[in-house]
């Protein structure tokens, strides 16, 4: 849940409100400013998120892909992005998600890198701007419009679409003649293999991904089956339940641990990737569930020593990544809300996302923007391409998905049965619902 941009890389990253009527609108002049500047005539914008900006004046020192789209901005405007950030502050004691709660409610910052989880927390409370008549807005993928719209309000947008999936060892499949699998019959039946073969641990896991196994069976029909909207508002009146929707999912990664494919201890307490991934990396394990972007990091799964294929989840309709979005928000009482609202139109822009995208080599949100991406990819690449995946956050759905399921799969690590996980999933709905 919080795993995305709590540490120095940023999955959103490395990889993501109005008040009554509020919208794109420089504020009145009776607001109260909460930040001093250095100097009163500098124009300036406030970013509160995970990392420091880059030096442009150190020898090579690549700028981000972020900071790229920053300068495209600060050069056409005018004026400087001031970062403010969580690793510079003594924060210790404290999530990202925490802290980033806290500074938005007290209006301390102009914009923010939001979480699914506290996209929808500030969008519900009225914290963020409505950015749907940014021009950019007009150019984004429908999924990104439908992750981040709260109350009917597109409260954030990404630089990128975050698409998990299975990182998997095409050799070791190969070396055991076994195809690359679509169903979870058929995925339970390579674990089987490897396992009979001496592969002490099939699949690598860690704390915060094995969700995904159960957003890609539980959702597979209401994102692909024509019936969306209908279905999302019976979860949210509750006239429909979400143990009916999560029993597969949650079955399935309890045969998983049953059948010791999964070590559940060891992922109840590994970091994503830090755990499991020198195993996977040593072609010890044959698979592991990792972010589109790890892929392209030399400090993740980049240039491994075999080959390297990323697909979907398995279902009963075939291979399924898992989507979820960060996205930057604007604070609807920004001290410098004209400003920075032209900023993020700039950095989200068809134009600086092209520069992004190419940086990166990741989806963009923008429907206009493609990227190149590596051979292993091509898999997973295809798939959100054809529209086939599910959402792991989805700002619409009254219940937070990607916190609370985190949370709930790990008291499955830690020992709870199937029918504890979804009564606890059933708990929670009826606790949002009156809320």
């Amino acid at each position: 849940m919080r795993g995305y941009l709590k540490k120095g890389f940023v999955i959103f990253m490395a990889g993501a409100l109005l008040a009554g009527g509020t919208s794109c609108k420089s504020k009145g002049n009776d607001m109260v400013n909460l930040a001093e500047n250095a100097e009163e005539d500098k124009k300036v914008v406030n970013l509160f998120g995970p990392m420091e900006k880059s030096n442009p004046d150190a020898d090579n020192i690549a700028r981000s892909a972020h900071d790229l789209t920053v300068m495209m901005a600060e050069e056409e405007l005018g004026l400087t992005v001031e970062y403010r950030t969580y690793t510079a502050e003594n924060y210790q004691d404290k999530t990202y998600d925490d802290v980033t709660l806290a500074r938005a409610r007290s209006d301390m910052d102009d914009m923010y890198l939001l979480n699914p989880d506290t996209i929808q927390i500030l969008g519900g409370e009225g914290k963020l701007v409505d950015l749907s008549c940014l021009e950019s807005a007009a150019n984004l993928r429908e999924v990104v419009k439908v992750s981040n719209t709260v109350d009917g309000k597109l409260v954030a947008i990404p630089q990128e679409v975050v698409v998990y999936g299975l990182f998997v060892n095409q050799d070791m499949f190969d070396q055991y003649e076994l195809e690359l699998p679509n169903t979870p019959e058929e995925f339970l039946e390579c674990c089987r293999v490897f396992k009979e073969n001496g592969v002490e641990t099939p699949v690598g896991a860690n704390r915060w991904w094995l969700e995904n196994f159960v957003f890609a069976l539980a959702y597979a029909d209401l994102y692909n089956g024509g019936n969306t909207e209908a279905e999302i508002a019976a979860l949210n009146s509750g006239e429909a339940k979400y143990s009916d929707y999560m029993r597969e999912g949650f079955e399935f990664v309890k045969t998983l641990i049953d059948l010791g494919y999964v070590d559940a201890e060891k992922a109840f307490t590994y970091e994503a990737i830090e755990g499991e991934g020198p195993d996977f990396m040593a072609q010890k394990t044959p698979i592991v569930m990792a972010y589109w972007g790890a892929a392209n990091a030399e400090t993740a799964y980049g240039k491994p020593d075999f080959n390297l294929k990323v697909i979907g989840f398995p279902t009963h309709r075939g291979q399924m990544p898992v989507a979820s979005m960060s996205g930057y928000g604007v604070c609807v009482n920004a001290e410098h809300l004209e400003d920075t609202l032209a900023v993020l139109d700039i950095m989200l822009s068809d134009e600086a996302l092209q520069v992004y995208t190419e940086t990166n080599r990741v989806i963009s949100p923008s429907k206009n923007v493609e990227v190149d991406c590596i051979d292993a990819l091509k898999p997973v690449n295809e798939l959100v391409n054809e529209g086939i995946f599910v959402l792991g956050s989805n700002a619409g759905m009254k219940l937070e998905q990607w916190g609370n399921t985190c949370l709930v799969v790990r008291e499955m690590l830690d020992g709870a049965s199937v029918e504890e996980c979804l009564e606890e999933m059933d708990r929670l709905q009826g606790e949002t619902i009156q809320n």
